[in-house]
């Protein structure tokens, strides 16, 4: 799928960019049926038209690698789930401590950005360690990176913040300084369309 640079700018996709998106989206649903069992593409693809605001935010999940994906339909909020769904932490999100008090707290080497501050730009929700172990039992990803997860408020006073991946076969949940950032470590995102 091609997205553009232009696309950053929290504008309206032109149409080819629409249609790019959707066609490969769609492409990805279908390939992957085992995520979204019993939805049907054609009942997430009224909703996005009805809410095409949203899709500004896919197309930068897409334009930062996270592949996004159809993983669940929320009856009670009535809400269509998308994750982030690429095998390894979305390439163009690594790099990153985890929030702008990190960020801010770094005396040297300081990250372009932080994973809350990208997010947040994105119009995107980090993954919880909850999400984040429901993804894992749609596949096996994060297999040689690992991504920021949203850390509870009381770990994150103390300095801390939490991050996932998956390996010998279980997803793992370990802590850092909250200002660390490392190249295979990036975050994983989630939008209700």
């Amino acid at each position: 799928m091609r997205v553009t640079k232009e696309t950053r700018n929290k504008e309206a996709l032109s149409r080819e960019e629409k249609e790019e998106l959707l066609k490969g989206l769609k492409a990805r649903f279908e390939k992957n049926m085992g995520r979204h069992e019993k939805l049907e593409w054609a009942e997430v693809q009224a909703r996005l038209d009805e809410h095409p605001e949203k899709l500004w935010s896919l197309n930068e999940m897409e334009r930062t690698g996270g592949e996004p994906d159809v993983v669940g339909y929320d009856q009670e909020k009535d809400v269509y789930i998308f994750y982030d769904c690429s095998k390894e932490s979305p390439k163009g999100r690594r790099s990153v401590c985890y929030d702008r008090a990190a960020l801010e707290a770094r005396k040297k080497y300081k990250p372009e950005t932080s994973a809350l501050d990208l997010a947040t730009s994105m119009g995107i929700e980090m993954l919880t360690e909850e999400q984040y172990r429901a993804l894992q039992e749609l596949g096996e990803f994060d297999l040689k990176t690992s991504s920021w997860v949203a850390t509870p408020e009381k770990i994150r006073e103390l300095g801390g913040a939490l991050f996932c991946d998956r390996r010998f076969n279980h997803v793992f949940l370990y802590h850092n300084g909250a200002e660390s950032y490392y190249k295979a470590r990036g975050f994983r995102g989630s939008l209700h369309v």
